[in-house]
């Protein structure tokens, strides 16, 4: 694993909000830390609802982690594009977060701890 990610069991439980909807709540949750950038919570695809997410074409890569795959939310009332990504074939220092999504934040999309 690079240096500057570190893996671990989140504590306690949490949940992702969308559109009034709640997609997931995990007490199983994984947090990656990433040089400076705000740590990330990594959701178990069991613990999500997957069927409120459409796969998109869209793909990244990152050096650390592998490619990254991505979905949008689709909920009654909107859809919010390329805001859920995972690493189905991850780089093995990040092997942990393998089949387990995480959540770009903002206006429509909210994870919090309970």
């Amino acid at each position: 694993m690079a240096e500057h990610i570190r893996i671990r069991k989140a504590p306690g439980t949490w949940v992702v909000q969308s559109g009034g909807a709640v997609l997931g709540e995990s007490s199983n949750a994984l947090e990656l830390s990433e040089g400076d950038y705000a740590p990330v919570i990594y959701f178990p695809r069991d613990d999500i609802a997957m069927a409120m997410l459409d796969r998109t074409d869209k793909v990244t890569h990152c050096p650390h982690k592998g490619d990254a795959n991505y979905f949008s939310i689709v909920n009654m009332s909107s859809v919010t594009k390329n805001v859920v990504w995972t690493y189905e074939n991850p780089l093995d220092g990040v092997a942990a977060i393998k089949d387990h999504v995480a959540f770009y934040q903002g206006d429509t999309v909210k994870v919090e701890q309970l």
